[in-house]
């Protein structure tokens, strides 16, 4: 495919900018081997575990320190006399396909030499049961099979509905352990539906495997490990602890701290990031109606795609430009799988592909109507996990100079470009 050549065009000129850095509470865990292996061995010390296999769910999420969990939940359980072993719980993810998904795993540390335990990552499901009628419910073999299982989620606000429990422990039972043909038979049903059917099909799954408990966390604005709760299997079912632990999330999460301006830039989207690959809860950039917030903005950049993801771009379709970079990388199959799955295609939608990341840049500009040369209000963050440090445009200086939790770092520059890409921005 081609691209515009913009040398054929007047030029495009761009505001200078200027690095800030966004200030946000940084309370974390510190002694991440620690903190699990006080809170598993107190939640197994009465249990008889000598000889039963364990299935120890671990999602596609970049969570934060989730290697070490992993290994630390694995060698508890050893020590108890367990026999652990690992399953995959990320739905349809990794193109739905086993080396897909054990693929993701060892991205993340997470393969049978460093966890000394086995990888099953079969995705064979069998039904369990219909929730209602016309919605029948699924999970993973290796969780049916198990002597016992322990999921190691993620506690944070969904980026498509909203509800008393949205991503976390509920939502890796029906989506995670459901594996593709659970995913696919529950967003059928669409995301209108899903405040209700994540805690309901949860609790459903929850009663039907031998669930032990739920080593869930919660996160910081820096993407860093802020709290470790263990969830029993009569908490989960309950929905209160999990609940409260959502609110604490929203609570931490980081966010952009300018709340209207002319031009989003993000720097790489991924399946590590976000399952919207930026979290709309940061952009705004959301593609059903079931939730809201976050910044207003005209136009939206994206410019790369994570290696962790492995070609799954989902969500570019958000952004009104991109690069021939994220373009080339695209697996098309991959990402069609994920969005086949979820029934909603916008996120898998093509944007206009700029020759670079320049190029990207004045497009999006242009595109920005009845604003004076120079003038446009920019904000170009690396991804939505890392938004310590932003760069703005000068125009916003005023906006900036009078927030008390924006702090400048350096003063307003133009970006120099070199074969089209910044040269040293961060």
């Amino acid at each position: 495919m081609e691209s515009l050549d913009l040398s054929k065009f007047p030029k495009i000129e761009l505001p200078r900018f200027l690095k800030i850095k966004q200030n946000f509470e940084k309370d974390r865990v510190e002694n991440i081997e620690l903190e699990v292996a006080d809170k598993v061995r107190q939640s197994i010390k009465n249990m008889d575990l000598k000889g039963k296999r364990i299935a120890v769910g671990v999602g596609s999420r970049g969570v934060a320190n989730i290697a070490k969990m992993a290994k630390t939940v694995v060698d508890c359980l050893k020590g108890a006399g367990a026999e652990p072993f690992i399953i995959p719980a990320m739905g349809s993810h990794g193109g739905a396909t086993p080396e897909g998904q054990a693929g993701i795993l060892a991205s993340y540390g997470i393969t049978e030499e460093a966890m000394g335990v086995k990888v099953d990552a079969s995705v064979d499901v069998e039904p369990i049961g219909e929730y209602e009628p016309g919605l029948t419910v699924y999970v993973a073999k290796s969780a049916l099979e198990a002597d016992g299982v322990v999921i190691i989620p993620r506690i944070k606000p969904h980026t498509c509905f909203r509800g008393r429990v949205e991503s976390g422990a509920c939502k890796m039972l029906v989506i995670g352990l459901g594996k593709q043909r659970g995913a696919d038979s529950v967003h059928s049903k669409g995301f209108e539906r899903f405040h209700e059917l994540i805690p309901g099909v949860g609790c459903m799954i929850a009663k039907r495997i031998k669930l032990l408990f739920a080593v869930s966390t919660v996160e910081n604005a820096y993407d860093d490990t802020y709290k470790i709760t263990i969830l029993t299997k009569d908490e989960i079912l309950g929905l209160e602890k999990e609940e409260a632990l959502l609110e604490e999330s929203r609570k931490r999460m980081a966010q952009i701290l300018i709340p209207k301006f002319d031009v989003l830039i993000i720097g790489e989207i991924g399946k590590n990031i976000s399952g919207d690959g930026q979290d709309p809860n940061v952009t705004g950039l959301y593609f059903t109606k079931c939730a809201s917030g976050g910044p207003e903005f005209k136009k939206c950049v994206i410019l790369d795609v994570t290696d962790e993801s492995h070609g799954n771009t989902n969500g570019v379709g958000m952004a009104d430009v991109t690069t021939r970079k994220l373009f080339d990388k695209i697996d098309f199959i991959s990402m069609y799988t994920n969005c086949f799955t979820s029934t909603e295609i916008e996120p898998a939608k093509i944007p206009m592909v700029a020759r670079n990341t320049e190029d990207a840049v004045r497009i999006a500009v242009k595109l920005c109507n009845g604003i004076k040369s120079k003038q446009h209000k920019i904000v170009w963050i690396k991804n939505t996990m890392e938004l310590g440090k932003i760069l703005v445009s000068e125009p916003l200086l005023p906006e900036v100079e009078k927030n008390p939790k924006l702090e400048i770092l350096t003063g307003p520059k133009e970006i120099e470009f070199e074969k089209g890409e910044p040269v040293d921005i961060w």
